[in-house]
């Protein structure tokens, strides 16, 4: 058994791993790094071509696996769950790999949409397969998904089964034994892993150096009822800005502006994505509590009526990073006409991430809102991913013969090594830190 870390051993993002038994090779993942394109305007990112997104540095450099001969043997491309940095490349470098796509229903729905706004041609089948179950790749192959928490739904740990034993890939997850959508972790199927020779466990590092345990995401919905629900704004404008994607915290917003009897608006072409494919495969049905509103000509015509009965509405909108292009940032530059009133509300459903890019952006949005006198509610969040004591608990749990860390940039990953030895593994023989385009032999 080989594995080839394509991207995701040096930054945080940019996800692709390569394993190869015998002739066969599946590869996980296929994301891209935010930070390089996060600036770029909205009419930029619609026509960035694959040399352009190669330059910046956005996209996994997988012509490694053309230098190792292993591309023509790629049999499955298996992604784990919805976020860009997992599965946003896919439109940009699938179509050279001679093989189906694996997803959960609900990543194969936002994948659909990704390639279609891309325009891309891709010759690829696309398959879905339900979590909690097993489907063959080829004779010597099976890939298995099983359900995992994260902060967005019907995430996977992807489980290969070869004739070499099995790799377990865990990138993202947490293990949240309260979600709000979706069910608790599969833990009686990890605990069975246990017995079945798992060969490597390719495990996120994101937060190995956070001690404790990363809370439940109903502790962030305590946090949103109480912002909502407990604090003064009844003749102000409520805006509840979250990641697109966190379909569980909208689910949370939607319910609480219910509450408070005000009407629900989703802003934002994001936004209106993620929703749309979540409704697809039945895991809400926003469109019936509130209006979902996409283009810009149509979300102007909203925000006129909003700005005129601003204490009859919650609007739920993108722009928690400060990203340029979103809809809280377009409004703040008057790109789109709302006037912040002394009294608004802005509840950051989210944190930032700590990127140099969008910490600054964040702060230039946080600055202007209070210059117009809005009230700013942060942090009203829990991490979709695992702690230290998360990712001791998954180890302790499977006991695989060997770790690889993932997902993060040496420090991370020296973190997670650091815990791995806690556990009894040692550096070079059962517990090997990788990096981008490198490969091993298990």
């Amino acid at each position: 058994m080989e594995i080839c870390t394509v991207g995701g051993y040096n930054e945080v993002g940019k996800n692709m791993t390569a394993v190869k038994v015998g002739d066969e090779v599946v590869i996980f993942d296929m994301g891209i790094y935010l930070p390089p394109i996060v600036n770029l305007e909205e009419e930029e990112k619609l026509n960035l071509s694959t040399i352009k997104l190669r330059k910046i540095g956005a996209l996994p450099d997988d012509t490694v696996l053309d230098q190792l001969g292993w591309t023509k043997k790629v049999k499955a491309i298996c992604l784990g769950h919805v976020h860009l940095d997992h599965i946003e490349a896919v439109p940009y470098l699938a179509a050279k790999y001679n093989c189906p796509i694996y997803a959960s229903p609900y990543t194969m729905e936002v994948l659909k949409v990704i390639i279609a706004e891309e325009d891309a041609i891709l010759p690829n089948d696309l398959r879905t397969i339900n979590l909690n179950t097993t489907m063959k790749i080829s004779d010597s192959l099976k890939i298995e998904f099983i359900n995992i928490t994260h902060s967005t739904p019907q995430s996977a740990m992807m489980c290969l089964h070869t004739k070499e034993g099995i790799v377990l890939y865990c990138n993202d997850f947490k293990f949240d034994n309260n979600p709000i959508i979706g069910d608790a972790p599969n833990y009686a199927r990890l605990k069975e892993l246990r017995y079945q020779n798992v060969a490597a466990m390719i495990v996120e590092s994101l937060y190995a150096d956070r001690e404790g345990k990363t809370p439940s995401e109903k502790v962030a919905r305590e946090l949103l009822k109480d912002v909502m629900l407990g604090v003064s704004n009844e003749k102000n404008a409520i805006f509840v800005t979250t990641f697109a994607s966190h379909i569980a915290r909208i689910s949370s917003a939607v319910e609480f502006a219910e509450q408070l009897k005000r009407k629900v608006v989703f802003l934002g072409r994001s936004m209106g994505k993620y929703i749309k494919a979540a409704e697809n495969v039945s895991i809400v049905n926003f469109s019936k509590k509130g209006e979902i509103v996409s283009y810009k000509r149509d979300i102007k015509k909203v925000l006129s009526k909003i700005e005129k009965n601003r204490d009859e509405y919650v609007v739920i909108c993108t722009g928690n990073q400060g990203e340029p292009g979103s809809t809280l940032d377009k409004m703040v530059k008057k790109q789109l006409q709302f006037n912040f009133k002394d009294g608004d509300s802005v509840i950051f459903a989210s944190k930032v991430i700590p990127d140099p890019v969008n910490i600054a952006n964040r702060k230039v949005l946080e600055s202007k809102l209070k210059k117009a006198r809005v009230r700013i509610f942060t942090d009203i969040h829990s991490s979709g991913h695992s702690s230290r004591e998360d990712l001791r608990d998954l180890i302790t749990m499977v006991k695989p013969k060997n770790i690889i860390p993932a997902h993060g940039d040496g420090a991370k990953l020296n973190a997670l090594a650091e815990l791995a030895k806690e556990c009894g593994y040692s550096q070079g023989k059962n517990l090997y830190l990788m990096y981008n385009g490198k490969k091993i032999k298990i």
